[in-house]
């Protein structure tokens, strides 16, 4: 078929009620020839297993289909028992097919189609099985729960159901009539990162879009110019949120919570009544945002309108959110001043490129499926989901504005997973003590990552053995309960939410799977244990106003998911006091002792999470503001001991600190750096990263036995700037995990991230953490597995202040062998190690030869100045390859009137000159040695990165930029020799810092740390000789192999070293490391 027959073909499935002879046609068009309907077979509820009943009625496989690589899969369809379980019993569904097809010949995955009673709503679900048991890291053995786990990613399809992602996913399929599917092409049809991703970037446009038409309505409206004034209004500040408030009202669309009837329940309004109001259906109006949207936004959803809550403008019901959602940015008059946006940035009739009618933001946002559910490791909806707010909030902040603020989104495996540990490590602290282990590491680990499927497995126990929940969770599962209940988590780089929004949901998660362990006639639901975890467990901070915003919503949204009262929704609380703005580096001089004041507060904030009224919230919040004002002596700035007070007088400081702080360099923090070091920061370096800093002040935050999760760059493990935190960290800590994702695209945005755990505690003389460097190839979403299973044990001690390696006891040992057979390479030359030379304008100061001929030729003087220059690209390895450049050293203190035509080449350049950093006159070198020496004698050059051993001779009195750094030494040969050998480049692979693509910085901080033996001349000659050989050779012609030279080096330096064959081994890459 046709692309145009495709797409009607899947719009007359996927957006309507189930039909199985329809689906059945689609499933023969999909996976055609190999698609076998002899094993049809429907299964009736008598013979659905006890665990499933209250979820399934009854079920049926249509066909089996068999793929190119010989992988199975199942076609079912799966008949529910009520329309909730679409939504409610998503665990349950998914490991009822897991448990399908795991009887079944352990299949390998299925195609279903979950369908609702009424048949109006159904799912397409693609359940994909992994049969590697899960993994759970206790010490050296990771330890087997033998439960296999699903993944389910899902479309929501059905009666008004868009379909506009499953017609671009599909179409391609559909169209191959000759060839089989693999699993691996039909998976990626179940794709959610693209369909975000395709999203994602459509929002852009249509904030750019907004951003623009709010921008020349403003210039030409006096009066709308004059209230944003007024109000203090940034235009891109109110676009955020209003396309923000549009997204949330997409989501409670879906909920069923918008146009409902008036004697209808919550759930059964119109899924279309965003476009209803567009279309004039709820009343009409002459400009859209200014007439409805406003009005809904400001007033309907803002006032509490009683139990009925209906609305008379709309002629429906509508819920009463509350929360400061729907406040006005501002508090902008909106009654008074009109806003009148054009209509057709909400729709219109344009034509996409793709054929698609429509270019506004309902006309985008109606062609996309949206679900509440956010995402999980193991259950997700082809949609738009609140965790997408994150994203959109990463696109949206400016480019250059980005790289300041060091935003970048953290992927939803790595959240799951630094929660979840986060979790464990909590737990065991809270249950466990030196003397006493009431609950084991492996069972807290079996409880967190599988809890709720063990759960859900109750009735199949007897066919899987290792399926029940361990007996010290049964037997403590109170104490758990009230463990979690009690815990407290601050984000101190909260970005848009997703470390409270992932503590929560495993919170949650994990209380549910321990209610059937213990009696209560307390409720216990979902619902209840979020709207307890952020009120008494979450807490966040970030600089930035639009990034707390998103955080806020995600959290409300997550409220929104599980509210069920069909009669009455709950009020949104107000997140004003969990969630704030603030610099969590920075705190006030502040009253500590007013104890009457504190009580004061801690009475007031809980007051004010709960208060619906308008008015009343307003004086709470006076309130609350005043006293904040008298504690820190009238400045109302953000610090944690105020503003999260309770944490403080309870705890002493809170259970986790949990981020992913911004990675913002030390340039870009000049104007903080002299707060930070007033502030006292132990690790305070005037070159570090601002990670440094958030780093201490997490781990200062912690209550004595807290635990602390952070992802960030991997830099401080071996830059200069981050030698105290690397005092800091091991002696603060006990660590748990350092994983180095190294080159791994872990963030689109930013290379080298790191994770590390540890609990605030003296480390034991024994301490080891779990080590372990990312393999590119390996999935994120197995980085429990992977961990548990390739992690090595490291002895916290070998963390050295130099430097950290995650490396096994083996490579450590080398490490210091290696140490000990020789002197650093700095001390080795007396110090003779200097940086090349930097320019800060190398337009000006780097010339070819026929402008240094020019120069000389207009005056003579010019040739003193002038001298033959290397980049670091140019430096090979054994030798040099200069491409005739010329440096013009004008270095610190020169008189350029003596030298006029230099003067006279220089001064075209002097405003951008005059622009570079430093106390330089403007015709000066930014940075040179004082005397010229050092490079015009027998050196050896060494490029800045590298990734292989490229140390280079130079006797032809080159001069070298700073991407290079220069060795003088007086046994040229023999350095030369060593420095090329396979064992130093082996050593400087594991104590410089990485670069992308394998290269390693060579820089002097770096090289000086090589351990150089003091070998007799007898030692050194054939060394030396031999590296005569090669330079002759590659003189003579550059591209000579001489690798067999090479090799004969490599052993009269393994010699030197007196390695075992077992430790060449692991230099040369053979050995076990």
């Amino acid at each position: 078929m046709n692309p145009q027959q495709a797409r009607i073909y899947i719009a007359n499935l996927f957006s309507c009620a189930f039909n199985r002879g329809k689906f059945l046609e689609f499933t023969r068009n999909l996976l055609n020839d190999n698609f076998d309907e002899n094993k049809a077979t429907v299964w009736p509820k008598k013979y659905i297993k006890d665990a499933f009943k209250p979820f399934v009625n009854h079920y049926e496989r249509l066909g089996t289909y068999t793929a190119p690589d010989d992988e199975k899969l199942d076609v079912l369809v799966v008949h529910l028992t009520n329309d909730a379980q679409l939504e409610r019993a998503r665990t349950a569904l998914r490991n009822f097919i897991a448990d399908h097809l795991k009887q079944r010949n352990e299949k390998d995955a299925a195609l279903v189609a979950f369908v609702s009673p009424s048949e109006q709503q159904w799912r397409f679900s693609y359940v994909k099985m992994e049969y590697s048991a899960i993994e759970t890291a206790a010490g050296t053995v990771g330890i087997k729960t033998q439960l296999t786990p699903a993944r389910r990613s899902s479309y929501l399809v059905g009666a008004n159901e868009s379909c506009h992602t499953a017609q671009s996913r599909f179409i391609g399929l559909l169209q191959e009539v000759r060839r089989t599917p693999t699993l691996t092409e039909i998976e990626e049809a179940f794709s959610v990162e693209a369909v975000t991703k395709e999203f994602f970037k459509q929002y852009v446009q249509l904030f750019n879009q907004c951003e623009a038409a709010l921008a020349e309505l403003i210039s030409n409206d006096a009066a709308l110019a004059a209230e944003f004034t007024r109000a203090q209004i940034n235009p891109v500040e109110f676009i955020k949120k209003l396309l923000g408030q549009l997204v949330f009202l997409y989501f409670l669309q879906k909920k069923g919570w918008l146009g409902v009837a008036k004697d209808g329940n919550w759930g059964s309004g119109a899924r279309d009544f965003l476009r209803q109001l567009t279309n004039g259906a709820h009343g009409q109006y002459t400009n859209l945002f200014n007439d409805v949207l406003e009005p809904l936004l400001y007033d309907t959803l803002a006032t509490d309108r009683g139990h009925a809550v209906w609305c008379a403008q709309f002629n429906c019901r509508l819920p009463f959110l509350n929360g400061g959602l729907f406040e006005p940015l501002g508090n902008y008059h909106w009654r008074e001043v009109d806003v009148l946006l054009p209509n057709e940035l909400f729709t219109n009739n344009e034509r996409t490129a793709a054929g698609d009618v429509g270019t506004g933001i309902f006309d985008v946002f109606d062609r996309y499926n949206f679900t509440v559910n956010e995402a999980e490791p193991l259950e997700k909806d082809v949609a738009i989901d609140p965790e997408m707010l994150g994203k959109v909030f990463e696109n949206l902040i400016e480019d250059n504005r980005r790289k300041g603020l060091g935003a970048y989104y953290t992927p939803r495996e790595i959240v799951h997973y630094m929660c979840q540990e986060s979790l464990i490590n909590y737990l065991e602290t809270q249950l466990n003590t030196p003397e006493l282990t009431a609950v084991p590491r492996a069972d807290l680990e079996t409880l967190v990552r599988a809890g709720e499927q063990l759960v859900n497995y109750e009735s199949v126990k007897t066919h899987y053995a290792g399926r029940e929940m361990p007996a010290a969770i049964q037997r403590h599962a109170k104490l758990i309960d009230v463990a979690l209940a009690a815990m407290t988590v601050c984000d101190p780089a909260v970005g848009s939410g997703a470390f409270p929004v992932g503590m929560m949901t495993e919170i949650v998660r994990v209380r549910l799977a321990l209610t059937p362990y213990f009696n209560t006639a307390l409720p216990r639901s979902a619902y209840l244990f979020k709207r307890h975890a952020i009120q008494h467990c979450l807490y966040g901070v970030d600089i930035d106003p639009g990034a707390v915003e998103i955080a806020k919503l995600r959290l409300w949204l997550s409220l929104v998911v599980d509210e069920v009262n069909v009669q009455q929704i709950k009020p949104l609380p107000n997140l004003d006091y969990k969630i704030v703005v603030g610099n969590s580096l920075l705190g006030v001089s502040k009253d500590l002792f007013n104890e009457a004041l504190f009580r004061q507060l801690e009475t007031l904030k809980p007051r004010y999470f709960d208060e619906s009224d308008r008015d009343q919230k307003a004086q709470y919040r006076r309130e609350i503001e005043a006293i904040i004002q008298q504690l820190t002596n009238g400045k109302a700035t953000f610090d944690f001991e105020i503003y999260f007070s309770e944490v403080f007088h309870y705890k002493k400081g809170f259970d986790v600190l949990i981020a992913n702080p911004p990675y913002v360099r030390q340039e870009k923090i000049k104007t903080l750096k002299p707060a930070l070091k007033t502030a006292g920061y132990e690790c305070f370096n005037g070159t570090a990263d601002l990670l440094v800093y958030f780093y201490e002040r997490a781990v200062k935050l912690l209550r004595a036995g807290g635990s602390i999760a952070f992802i960030t760059s991997n830099k401080y493990y071996r830059a200069g700037y981050g030698k105290a935190l690397r005092s800091f960290l091991p002696r603060e800590l006990t660590l748990h995990q350092l994983i180095d994702f190294g080159d791994a695209p872990v963030f689109e945005a930013i290379a080298y991230a790191s994770i590390l755990t540890g609990t605030r505690s003296p480390p034991a003389p024994e301490s080891a953490l779990l080590g372990y460097t990312w393999n590119q190839d390996l999935q994120l979403e197995r980085i429990t597995q992977t961990i548990s299973e390739r992690g090595q044990q490291i002895a916290q001690h070998e963390l050295k202040p130099d430097g950290w390696q995650l490396e096994s006891p083996v490579v450590f040992r080398l490490l210091e062998k290696l140490r000990k057979a020789g002197q650093p390479l700095g001390e080795y030359v007396g110090g003779r190690l200097y940086y090349g030379i930097k320019t800060g304008f190398n337009e000006a100061f780097v010339i070819d030869r026929a402008t240094r001929d020019r120069l000389i030729q207009e005056h003579e003087s010019s040739a003193e100045m002038i001298k033959p220059f290397l980049r670091g690209r140019d430096v090979k390895k054994w030798r040099t390859e200069p491409q005739n450049l010329w440096l013009i050293f004008t270095r610190r203190g020169i008189d350029i009137k003596k030298y006029p035509a230099i003067q006279k080449h220089l001064i075209q350049f002097k405003h951008g000159l005059e622009k570079r950093a430093g106390n330089q006159a403007w015709y000066e070198l930014q940075a040179s040695p004082g005397d010229m020496i050092r490079f015009e004698q027998p050196k050896i050059v060494i490029p800045a990165i590298a990734n292989n051993a490229a140390y280079a001779i130079d006797c032809e009195k080159h001069f070298s930029n700073d991407k290079t750094s220069i060795c003088i030494t007086n046994e040229p040969n023999y350095l030369l020799g060593l420095l090329n050998s396979k064992v130093l480049w082996w050593f400087i692979c594991r104590v410089a810092a990485s670069k992308q693509g394998g290269f390693y910085e060579l820089k002097p901080m770096y090289i000086s740390s090589l351990p150089i033996p003091a070998a007799s001349p007898e030692r050194q000659q054939p060394i030396e000789l031999f590296v005569d050989q090669i330079l002759a050779a590659k003189a003579n012609n550059p591209k000579a192999d001489t690798s067999a030279l090479e090799r004969e080096i490599d052993q009269l330096v393994y010699a030197l070293y007196e390695l075992t064959p077992d430790e060449i081994a692991i230099v040369e890459g053979a050995g076990k490391s």
